[in-house]
């Protein structure tokens, strides 16, 4: 997927790599020309079919030049988007395993026992510990030596973190206090925003979007690009050609041989990633409900409670429940512990995180496991009685729904565990690699007789217009709908025309102050 794949002016019309595999093949032999030309004459439709094929050959003639603009523009000025977002995601695939090593004494036990100690005991340490804080969330270790999370809001944290206290469940001792972003650690959650909006916050939202925006475009642009291209042997498509000639043809052949396997990647990256974005993210969430794939929750309001009472009256704030009596904070909690033996009756079991009740609302008990097979089942309990009051299986999630949390937990890292994250680093060293090996073909074309610090040349103006009406109509409108709904990949198309269409007309000025000014001179 080159960023620019136009031919050099040198470069012979009959380029080897360019002709077809049928015209190239040493495997010919004169007598199968005869046997086809026999063939031609015995069958009617021979002039029919080679003519459909030249349609469709002249279809494709006609879309490569504009592929080519498209993909030489984008390339050109996205991929340093793309370059910052590869490379922050490449810090983020490996922060899995790095905070494995800078959080070991508050992930891990010191020694593991032979019995844990009640959840109830190992809260009440956590508070001990930090009795600022209001305790939100408990999640218990997933393994015999990991420690228990308790999670609190606290005023010493920063907005949008929470402050978690690792106990250890045999000894109740606290390894340590930590602000935290839902599952992930510091350095994850620092790096974890650095990626989607490099610490700018809103303003930095942008750079992401605009990089997941054009990902796909990029990547499908150009693996079209890649396999319409005539080469004289087919293991040319999916390997690099090493016989290649040193620069640009070799850089060439590694750009779009990588760029194959890489494609399917990004594209899965690009659309998760719009999920989480501003503009493009809204609209994907408003098509997700229409369609039915909203992800579902479990109910945990209280009493069959309605809603809010109005803001003006003394009691805004609480609840009103079904029969018309307000809900009042339970009065008798059955705890924690009797909350969890519930919820494991219920089925749920695997890696679990318990929300504490708040005003209105029971205990949520919900498991956490993303990795394949996930276990994500969850209950809501009520803390007067222990009584299950709504269950909520996985498999019962609409399809839809089931494949947005696969594909973000792919994005994230967490659905096949450690190869997903190597798979990640992987793509993003690929991506960090398209976009030297573009830049460099750019620079390779370069005009160097001309003028020492000048580049290569885009596809010439006007490709969309030798395009067949049958294919510019439907081609238009797919382009308008794709940039209504993927705003930031709209206006930055928009922006692109505008300015390719005023150097279009200072060239023209230009030309044509030359030619007047030739004949004076």
């Amino acid at each position: 997927m080159s960023i620019d794949d136009i031919p050099d002016a040198h470069t012979r019309v009959s380029d080897p790599e360019h002709d077809s595999d049928h015209d190239s093949d040493p495997g010919r032999h004169p007598e199968h020309d005869d046997d086809r030309e026999h063939g031609a004459r015995t069958r009617p439709d021979a002039d029919e079919q080679t003519s459909r094929q030249a349609t469709r050959a002249g279809g494709w003639a006609a879309l490569r030049p504009l592929l080519l603009r498209v993909h030489f523009y984008a390339g050109v000025l996205i991929a340093p988007l793309l370059f910052v977002a590869a490379t922050t995601g490449l810090l983020y695939a490996l922060s899995f395993q790095a905070e494995k090593i800078a959080y070991s004494d508050q992930l891990t036990v010191a020694q593991v026992g032979e019995r844990t100690l009640p959840l109830s005991q190992q809260v009440e340490a956590a508070r001990r510990a930090a009795p600022q804080g209001e305790v939100v969330g408990v999640w218990p270790g997933p393994d015999a030596e990991a420690t228990t999370r308790v999670i609190m809001e606290s005023p010493e944290a920063a907005e949008g973190r929470t402050l978690t206290v690792f106990v250890d469940p045999y000894t109740a001792e606290v390894r340590g206090e930590l602000e935290t972003s839902g599952d992930a650690l510091p350095l994850r959650a620092w790096l974890s925003e650095f990626h989607a909006n490099l610490q700018l916050g809103d303003l930095g939202r942008n750079y992401s979007e605009l990089a997941a925006s054009w990902m796909w475009v990029v990547a499908l642009g150009g693996l079209a690009l890649w396999i319409g291209r005539r080469r004289t042997r087919r293991a040319q498509l999916v390997v690099p050609d090493r016989k290649a000639a040193p620069g640009r043809r070799r850089t060439l052949s590694w750009h779009g041989a990588v760029g194959l396997w890489a494609a399917a990647g990004l594209v899965v990256l690009s659309a998760t990633g719009l999920t989480w974005s501003k503009y493009a993210g809204e609209n994907i969430g408003a098509l997700q409900d229409r369609l039915g794939g909203a992800t579902p929750s479990v109910s945990a309001t209280l009493g069959g409670a309605a809603g809010a009472a109005d803001g003006g009256d003394e009691h805004a704030g609480h609840q009103i429940g079904a029969d018309g009596k307000m809900i009042m904070p339970p009065a008798v909690d059955v705890g924690v512990d009797e909350v969890v033996e519930a919820a494991r009756a219920a089925g749920v079991t695997e890696s679990l995180q318990i929300t504490m009740p708040s005003e209105g609302k029971g205990y949520v008990v919900k498991e956490r496991d993303r990795t394949f097979p996930v276990h994500l089942d969850a209950v809501s309990v009520d803390p007067a009685d222990g009584r299950v009051m709504d269950e909520l299986r996985f498999a019962d999630y609409p399809l839809l729904a089931k494949l947005t949390r696969f594909g973000i937990d792919v994005h994230m890292g967490l659905l096949f565990g450690l190869a997903n994250q190597l798979a990640l680093a992987a793509l993003a060293v690929a991506v960090m690699l398209l976009v030297f090996w573009g830049y460099r073909m750019w620079w390779l074309r370069r005009p160097t007789k001309a003028r020492t610090l000048s580049a290569g040349r885009p596809q010439p103006r006007g490709a969309w217009r030798k395009l067949p009406v049958t294919v510019l109509l439907p081609l238009a409108a797919v382009v308008a709908v794709t940039g209504w709904f993927v705003p930031m990949l709209g206006i930055s198309l928009l922006a692109f025309l505008l300015l390719d269409g005023a150097l279009g007309l200072l060239a023209r000025f230009r030309a044509r102050n030359g030619a007047a000014a030739g004949p004076a001179a």
